[in-house]
């Protein structure tokens, strides 16, 4: 008895030692095909391709690090200065582009006749994307919702945009702007949220911008990370950094369109010259999307008329949720993911601050 015991326990110690050993081995190939692969891209005969794969991991922060160990330091920094374009003239948006449209406005009443909660969709295929558009009719209702108000702190962790919907009650919602990464508590760059500056310090790495709404709720962007001071007299009443700027008055950005950024999951936020809110998710690290670059979520902008737009945080960060009252998308008020996620997560990550929509008069 105790002899068969012994080789039961013998045969099974020998079938986990063969699994593992078979594991071991297929990790070790799989890791070697990617080095390879990576090192075919890198080294091959394509410089587009060379760069294209280089900016989608330095844009991704689990794996900005890779390109440097196949081409350097310097060779990153090549790709990075290849493809400059014209500057933005100006440094500040002109709020007085901007003329919000009054609800009695005949056009107006056409638009949105068929959608009473002022909120409609669009959908936008690219050749490397799926894009996401959400029209927001009142920029009144568009306001920046953070993870804590007791102040943000590693100690405090960052809010899943589907808890924070529900928490704020509100009607749709998308992700905001820049944070420590991988600390999902605490923003980078200063941060507005309903008339108050809840934070003022860090500094997004990679790019620059900031975008937020003033007191008469027009969308403000900047193409440098503002100061409290600078925020105080553009009156702004909720916003955060990222970038760069997409657009402003109505002038393309050059500089970041003919850049090679990579395809990756973007998120922007824009306004059109009558005031409505334009939020736009591109999907990406899928097998039908992999994504987009800034040129591909400039046109989609210029498509749907923005005078200002802003790039805001992207990645495993873009997520757009609605809560949809009508039932068009599903249940009636249940809320409904609007863009899918990456092959890379099964929810919305953790951050400190995010775009709201709060319900408008009569939606409550």
């Amino acid at each position: 008895m105790k002899q068969k015991k012994k080789n039961r326990s013998g045969l099974v110690g020998r079938i986990l030692r063969r699994t593992a050993l078979v594991v071991f081995t297929v990790i070790v190939l799989a890791v070697t095909a990617l080095v390879l692969v990576l090192n075919l891209v890198f080294n091959g005969p394509s410089p587009t391709a060379r760069n294209q794969l280089a900016m989608a991991l330095i844009e991704a922060s689990a794996t900005k690090w890779v390109p440097a160990l196949f081409i350097g330091e310097e060779g990153v920094a090549q790709i990075r200065a290849a493809s400059e374009g014209k500057k933005l003239t100006e440094e500040v948006s002109d709020a007085d582009a901007i003329i919000i449209r009054q609800e009695n406005d005949p056009a107006a009443m056409d638009e949105w006749a068929d959608y009473p909660d002022g909120i409609r969709f669009e959908e936008v295929q690219g050749g490397t994307y799926t894009a996401h558009v959400m029209i927001v009719r009142d920029p009144s209702q568009v306001y920046l919702g953070i993870s804590t108000q007791k102040g943000f702190s590693t100690s405090i962790p960052g809010k899943r945009l589907n808890v924070a919907i529900e928490d704020e009650g509100a009607v749709a919602a998308v992700n905001g702007g820049a944070f420590a990464d991988p600390i999902d508590s605490i923003p980078m760059g200063l941060v507005y949220s309903e008339g108050e500056c809840v934070w003022t310090s860090g500094k997004p790495t990679e790019t620059s911008g900031f975008g937020g709404f003033n007191e008469d709720n027009v969308l403000v962007v900047h193409k440098d990370n503002i100061t409290k001071a600078q925020a105080e007299e553009l009156n702004i009443r909720d916003g955060c950094c990222f970038g760069p700027v997409l657009i402003m008055n109505g002038e393309v950005n050059q500089e970041a369109y003919v850049t090679t950024s990579g395809l990756n999951p973007r998120t922007a936020i824009g306004q059109r010259a009558d005031g409505a809110v334009i939020f736009v998710c591109i999907d990406g690290r899928q097998a039908g999307s992999l994504g987009g670059e800034y040129a591909d979520i400039i046109d989609i902008m210029v498509e749907f008329g923005a005078v200002n737009a802003c790039n805001m945080d992207g990645g495993s960060s873009s997520v757009m949720l609605y809560r949809d009252t009508y039932g068009r998308y599903g249940e009636p008020g249940q809320v409904q993911m609007m863009n899918s996620y990456s092959l890379m997560q099964s929810e919305p990550r953790r951050m400190p601050n995010f775009w709201m929509v709060r319900a408008g008069e009569g939606e409550n």
